[in-house]
This record gives structure tokens, C-alpha cells and sequence, in this order.
């Protein structure tokens, strides 16, 4: 299997990612507790339409609609024997509509958290947690996949399941993390500490970095943290699209396609090679990214002031990892 990641970042100094699968799907009528996998068979001209989106606004790498595509997950629809076929399917569509994009769009497999704690803090052992990953890897190759891409993970021990599952089947592989809690994983990983454990893992990725979180300015920090402790990766970075907010009684986020424009062009000056988007992105917020990206000459390495000026501001004091503190406001003296 050649690697088509490795070949377009030999050849270009950034990509763009996809954005939001959830909230696309949503929009398309998905219900709240409904497996978005199963659309995969039951919905296929929706999981066309999801990739299409992205590949039209511009996009060189999609994810496959298999977040919740291990068996652990898929249990809580009773489809968990169906995991190899419904990861098939995902990866098949996929590559069904990159290979009519006309360009070089990788397909990349999306391989979400189990939903499960692995020891020694839960009962899922690392061999269990491998069986998984590999079962889910295995669908994903033999639908087309260019490469795997383990999203979302807050633990070093998932993460180094998911890393193993792709050793074993020889296959490229990504990660990336969420650092959501104050600058570091639900489980106290730091971006620092993540950059540090990549080159231990059993497949060593091809680009590593983090998605999700609690918004652009916060992973922004969290890229300058990877950046400070691995300098020579490849970073990834996929933000949300703002903060997500309650309206009429659904989840929304404030994220304008203009602020991803600018977060896009602050993540390639940190040092991030792949970008795009996570939660609340759409089609119209990865269009933003692609022409920030190609109109905006590449700058010095942004400052947290300057995060914080044309992003917003940071959720916690520091990152958690290596003393990037969020600037503090200044007080200005009322006049009298």
C-alpha cells in the first residue's frame, strides 16, 4: 500500500483537513442516540454527500463516518458483529468519491475512542483494546483507506492500542488527542507529554496532534506546546468551530467561517502541517481555511496575545504543560 500522506507532504507545506462529521450529519436528519456507522448502509447518499461537501470546499484528506466504529461501541446499538462490514462500507464510499475528485484526496480511517477504560485505571485489558482497534483497522484497509487515524484520545494506553492494531497490519497511521481540561486529556496527558510518547509507539505516526477541545485559542496553545517539544513533526491540528451553544433547543457553534480562516493561518505559522476543522465545522469553514491558507503569506510564530486578539479567549491560565500562560487582560483606569 503506497503512502499518499507521506508523498503530499513531501510535496506541499500544509494540507487541509475535513471538518465536523457529527454536525453534518445532524444536519441531515440524524437523531440524538442514533449510530452515525449505520448510515453507512442505510443512508449511503448522505455519507456522499457528507465526504463530497469536503472534498469540494476544498479538502486533501477526509475522514471515513466510523468514529464509533469499534465493537465496543457499536454494542450500544446491537451492531457490534457488524463492525468489519459497517468500517468496510465507510472507507468504500469514501474512496468511491475521492476518486472522482479529479486531485490526490487521501482517505483517512477514523478510529475513535472505545468508550471504555483500559488498565490500570478501567477493566478493558491493552490486548482486548487491540483485538478492537485491529478488527476496525482491518474493515477500513479493505475498504480503501490510505491511512489509519486514531482521533479523539485522551489516554496514552488507547492510544498506543490503536498504534499497535496498525503495526500489526502494516498500516500508515495518525493520531491525535483532546486536550480538554485545562490544557490537558481527560485522562492528564499534556501536549508536552504526548509529543514525548510518539516516538515509543508501536506504529509511529506519520503526523500526530490534537482535535476537539474546548475551542481554537485553547488547541491553538496546545500546537505551540507540540511544536516546542517535537519541532521536526508533522503536526495536525482540527479545532472546533467556536463554542457550542444552545439555540432552539439544538447544539450550535459560534465559529464563523472567517475566525477558522484566521485559526487556520495562526495553526500553519505554530507549525501545523495538516489542518482543518472538528465539531461545528461545515463545508463553508473548511472553504475559509483552504483560502486563508493559499492568500495569506506564512508569518513568525504567533504569540498568546495574538491567539487571543483574533481568536478569543484562552478557557484556563496555562496549557498544563510547558508554562504558556494566557495573557492577562489590561486594566485600563476609568476616567472620571
Amino acid at each position: 500500500m503506497t503512502n499518499l500522506l507521506s508523498d503530499l507532504l513531501s510535496k506541499r507545506d500544509w494540507l487541509v483537513a475535513d471538518g465536523a462529521t457529527g454536525t453534518n450529519l445532524f444536519a441531515m436528519g440524524l437523531e440524538a442516540g442514533e449510530a452515525p456507522e449505520l448510515w453507512n448502509v442505510d443512508q449511503p447518499d448522505k455519507i456522499r454527500a457528507l465526504y463530497n461537501g469536503f472534498i469540494e470546499a476544498g479538502s486533501d484528506l477526509i475522514l471515513t463516518n466510523s468514529f464509533g466504529g469499534t465493537r465496543a461501541r457499536l454494542k450500544l446499538h446491537n451492531a457490534q458483529d457488524r463492525a468489519s462490514e459497517l468500517n468496510r462500507i465507510a472507507a468504500e464510499l469514501a474512496r468511491e468519491c475521492v476518486d472522482k475528485a479529479g486531485r490526490s484526496v487521501i482517505v483517512a480511517g477514523s478510529m475513535g475512542p472505545t468508550g471504555e477504560l483500559l488498565e490500570p485505571v478501567g477493566p478493558l485489558t491493552h490486548d482486548a483494546a487491540v483485538e478492537m482497534f485491529q478488527e476496525q483497522a482491518e474493515g477500513l484497509i479493505a475498504g480503501g483507506t490510505d491511512v489509519l487515524w486514531a482521533e479523539t484520545i485522551s489516554s496514552e494506553e488507547e492510544m498506543r492500542a490503536a498504534s499497535e492494531a496498525a503495526a500489526n497490519i502494516g498500516a500508515p497511521f495518525c493520531g491525535t488527542m483532546s486536550f480538554d481540561t485545562a490544557g490537558r486529556t481527560m485522562m492528564g496527558v499534556t501536549s508536552r507529554g504526548y509529543a514525548g510518547i510518539t516516538g515509543t509507539l508501536p506504529a509511529s505516526p506519520i503526523a500526530f496532534g490534537a482535535n476537539c477541545g474546548t475551542g481554537a485559542p485553547d488547541l491553538m496553545r496546545t500546537v505551540l506546546g507540540l511544536s516546542e517539544a517535537a519541532p521536526d513533526a508533522a503536526l495536525i491540528a482540527k479545532a472546533n468551530a467556536g463554542i457550542p451553544k444552545y439555540v432552539d433547543g439544538i447544539i450550535e457553534y459560534d465559529g464563523t467561517p472567517e475566525l477558522m480562516g484566521d485559526y487556520a493561518v495562526l495553526a500553519r505559522d505554530a507549525g501545523a502541517r495538516i489542518i482543518g476543522g472538528c465539531c461545528g465545522s461545515k463545508p463553508e469553514h473548511i472553504r475559509a481555511i483552504r483560502n486563508a491558507l493559499e492568500t495569506t503569506p506564512p508569518g513568525g510564530r504567533p504569540s498568546l496575545n495574538l491567539i487571543r486578539e483574533k481568536l478569543g479567549e484562552f478557557t484556563s491560565a496555562d496549557d498544563g504543560a510547558s508554562g504558556l500562560e494566557a495573557p492577562k487582560r489590561e486594566r485600563r483606569r476609568r476616567r472620571g
